[in-house]
């Protein structure tokens, strides 16, 4: 998944004509970092991925989409199954599918035990979260929520904010984000 995330991720930078160094004044992130995770040498965690999705114009989701086709609706099964997951501390799956330019981004979210690294951190738009497993700690302006499962909250993304696992099993969650702009 590394690999895959450093190549889509330079293919974008290099496609809106962005140099390492423009990305890591945008993000605060190091240009060594950024060449790292580029290069499939290192991986990202939940904040320096939504720093760099900002960056580059792009909601996060963005970076695991499986395919470019174009179509009307979609389904996606099996979306629970997560073969990859205790290989790094959080595991996306973009919902959207094959849905051209979507207004709105579904991603279901699995955080592994003991994923609390990070910072608050705020970004264009708005975010629904509902949990389907374990319990998520949501941080918002530094204000501490706990969901379980089939708790929900409704947020703006333009406050600090950000979600981390406190406890030892894998929490399951979707994020529902949407850019202010979203054809922008």
């Amino acid at each position: 998944m590394n690999e895959t995330l450093g190549v889509k991720i330079k293919q974008l930078r290099k496609n809106k004509k962005l140099t390492l160094k423009q990305i890591s004044e945008k993000t605060g992130l190091s240009i060594s970092f950024l060449s790292q995770l580029e290069h499939g040498k290192t991986s990202a965690t939940l904040e320096s991925l939504k720093k760099i999705s900002e960056a580059l114009g792009v909601n996060p989701s963005y970076f695991f989409s499986a395919s470019e086709d174009n179509t009307f609706s979609n389904v996606i099964k099996n979306t629970i199954a997560t073969p990859d997951l205790m290989k790094t501390n959080f595991f996306y799956r973009d919902l959207t599918g094959t849905m051209e330019n979507p207004l709105f981004s579904p991603i279901l979210i699995t955080l592994n035990p003991g994923d609390n690294g990070g910072r608050n951190f705020a970004h264009k738009g708005q975010e629904f979260l509902y949990v389907l497993e374990g319990v998520l700690t949501v941080l918002i302006n530094d204000e501490e929520s706990i969901l379980h499962p089939f708790d929900s909250i409704f947020l703006d993304s333009s406050f600090p904010h950000y979600w981390l696992n406190k406890t030892k099993n894998p929490i399951k969650f979707l994020c529902i984000s949407a850019t202010e702009n979203p054809h922008a």
